[in-house]
This record gives structure tokens, sequence and C-alpha cells, in this order.
């Protein structure tokens, strides 16, 4: 059969789904594409279990053909991810209210040394060497929830001084060196230009950046608001008329220039269940950039003790310096939301690519996204979605009727 016969089956979700495909993947030129597109979201919702195209092939009983062609379709495919994942933030804007853009690290353990990107790092959560994948997630912060948008490869090891490697990984030389700083700054000028989403405030955990500063003064030149964690030692200059430095701890301490308010948390019943003081310096800050002050960009800090008395408190910068601390700190919980998604993601495949070029690496991930994303709006309360809506039927829907040639 030829690929014309390509067809994503109807199903109790049909409809939904066909609406979804047809918005998202318009951006493919050839029908072809899209048709394999539509084939690897239905798998990788439909599918359990790791989501490589030959095991997604015989988990759902697709045709025989269809492992090459989905494989094709991710790692020979010549399509631009781009587009795709403008699309994607396109539909969460219209089906939420996003209110801010944020960032989170996923490491993807690997075994050998193929994969691209691959290299041994130090994972500081745990304090374990890893051999993996660096990758950062772009999400946009929506309710309780954040829905992945974007990716970026961060390479380290050996990748950046070593162009045949790169070629062969088919990585652009402009990605090599590239900083965390550059990714996320290089990000949010792209995402300044969507629709509706340009003055969103980015919501980021800095505490350990190697560069925090240099991610401050990126977004501080492109006038993007920020609500930024920064660790205790953060530098930050205080003063108007002869800036001294300090830390942000140091500041946040000094009894005689700091403001507190109590945020209080009240039950269903409206019960107070716990009373927490913030802390906040009377006046504005500035961060060290490379040249001096990032701008000249004013920032407010604040200091949250641990409501439980345990641990250390926690610090935030933000530009937002009209904000009640408590709206502040409400913004922020949109990185939490970030990290619940990214251990949701796993079941969506963003862990199982086992491919070795940097394009197939984001046509990957761009197809878990939309799988997350479309399982997300159509499960939007409740846990985390599952391997499959819980109306479905007891057998996954039928799978395309055949799946056979290559997507060009």
């Amino acid at each position: 059969m030829s690929s014309s016969e390509v067809r994503v089956a109807a199903s109790e979700e049909g409809a939904g789904l066909r609406s979804f495909m047809d918005e998202v993947f318009q951006v493919f030129q050839r029908s072809e594409q899209r048709r394999w597109a539509q084939a690897y979201l239905w798998a990788l919702l439909h599918a359990s279990g790791k989501k490589t195209p030959r095991s997604m092939a015989l988990a759902t009983s697709l045709p025989q053909a269809a492992s090459h062609g989905l494989h094709q379709f991710i790692n020979a495919s010549p399509w631009d991810w781009a587009p795709v994942r403008r699309r994607l933030a396109r539909r969460v804007a219209a089906s939420t209210t996003p209110y801010a853009w944020t960032v989170a690290e996923l490491l993807i353990p690997k075994r050998g040394e193929h994969s691209v990107g691959v290299h041994r790092r130090v994972d500081r959560a745990t304090g374990r060497t890893l051999n993996c994948q660096r990758a950062l997630g772009f999400f946009l912060a929506a309710g309780g929830h954040a829905y992945p948008v974007g990716w970026s490869l961060v390479l380290g090891g050996g990748w950046n001084a070593d162009s045949e490697r790169m070629r062969r990984a088919r990585i652009p030389a402009a990605e090599a060196g590239r900083t965390v700083a550059d990714h996320v700054v290089g990000y949010a000028a792209g995402a300044a230009a969507q629709p509706h989403l340009e003055n969103l405030p980015w919501v980021l955990d800095l505490t350990r950046c190697d560069d925090a500063a240099g991610v401050l003064a990126g977004l501080a030149r492109q006038g993007a608001d920020a609500v930024c964690e920064v660790s205790p030692d953060q530098p930050v200059l205080a003063g108007s008329r002869s800036p001294a430095p300090t830390t942000v701890r140091a500041l946040t301490r000094t009894h005689n220039a700091r403001q507190t308010q109590v945020l209080v948390r009240r039950d269903q019943h409206g019960r107070v269940v716990r009373a927490v003081p913030v802390h906040t310096y009377a006046g504005t800050v500035r961060v060290p950039g490379a040249g001096g002050a990032d701008g000249g960009r004013a920032y407010l800090a604040l200091e949250r003790p641990d409501p439980q008395g345990r641990g250390p408190a926690r610090y935030w910068l933000t530009t937002l310096t009209g904000h009640r601390a408590e709206d502040v700190l409400r913004l922020a919980r949109g990185h939490a939301a970030a990290l619940t998604t990214v251990a949701a993601l796993g079941r969506f495949g963003v862990l199982d690519f086992e491919g070795r070029s940097f394009p197939g690496w984001h046509h990957h991930m761009t197809m878990a996204s939309a799988a997350y994303i479309y399982r997300r709006l159509t499960c939007p309360t409740g846990p985390e979605p599952p391997e499959a809506p819980p109306d479905a039927p007891s057998r996954a829907p039928d799978p395309p009727a055949a799946l056979t040639g290559a997507p060009n």
C-alpha cells in the first residue's frame, strides 16, 4: 500500500485528536510528513513502555513497515521543529491562560558515548556523576500546570571542541560553546515575538546556575520581567549613588532596611493553617554584570524563611518591584509546576530517544511535547496524564490502516 493510505483511525477521542493534529501539523508542507507526524503522535499516546520507533510499532500493533517509517520521520526527514513548537505554544495559549515562561533542566541518562550530546556530568541535586544528555525544557505555566513548548540540548564534555563529532551528529556550528544563559536568553528573544505571549515574565530557578548574572543581564537587555530564585550568595549592588556590593542574604537581613509581610494560608473552612513571614529589602538593588550593573535594571529582593523552621531560607530577585510579595511568590510556583511536568514527561518518551543526530533529538522531543500537551489539555484535572485517557476503550484504538514508504 502507498503512504497516501496512512490514516489515524477514528476512535472515541478521534475528533479532538484529529483537530489537534490538523492544527499543530499544518506547518508540514508535504502531506506525507503530516501523515507520519500523526502516526508518531498516535503511537506516543497509545504505546506503553519505552517509546522508540520499533517498540511503538510493536506495542500498538502497527503494520510491519511502521517501525522503519517512524524512524525515518524522526531521524531523516528534514522538517523544521520550530514552527511546530510555536503552534503548540499557540494551542496552549488558546486553551489556557498562561501567566509565565519557565525553564527546567532534564538530565537524560545514557549508556555509551554515541548519543548526541552525551557526556559525563555531576547531577547537583544528587551529587552523582551521570553519563547523560543535558536538556533544557521551556514551559508555559498556566493554572497549576506547565506545558513544554521548547527544548535545548546543552553540549558538554568534548563536544564543543570536536568539530568532526559535531558534523557527524549534524549539530550546527553555532551550538558550540553555548551556555545555559545563551540558551535561555536566546529562547526568550524568540518568545518575545510570539503573539499574546510576548509580555509574560520569566520564572527561573538560578540557584544552581553557573551564570545567573548572565541570565539576568540577558533578560534585562530584552526588557523581559523576571522572578528568579537565587542562591543566598548571589551578588547584588545596593544603594543609588555609590552602589555597595553585598549578597542577597546579607541585604535582606539588614533589619533597618527590610520590610516584613506575613503571608497567611487558610484551609477550605477559612481557618489559618500557616503564617509565613516574608522579608523584602526596602529599596531596589541591581545585579553586577559583565560591564557593571546589567543595564541599570532594578530588582526587588525577597527572603522567605522555611515555614517549618527546619531548612534554610529561600531568596528571589524580581523586576516586578511594584508587586506584592504574595503575588511574586505565587508566580514563582510556575517553576514547581515545570518540575512536576518534567517528572511526568517520561511516560511520553523524553528519555527514550536512541538516535545519534541533533535534528532527530529535537524532532523526538517536539513530538513528545505534543503528546503531553494534547493529553494534558484533554485531561486538565486530576493526576498527571495516564498512558491513555480514563474513558479509553480496553484496547487501544485501531492504528493507521497502513504505513509504508518513507516520509520526505
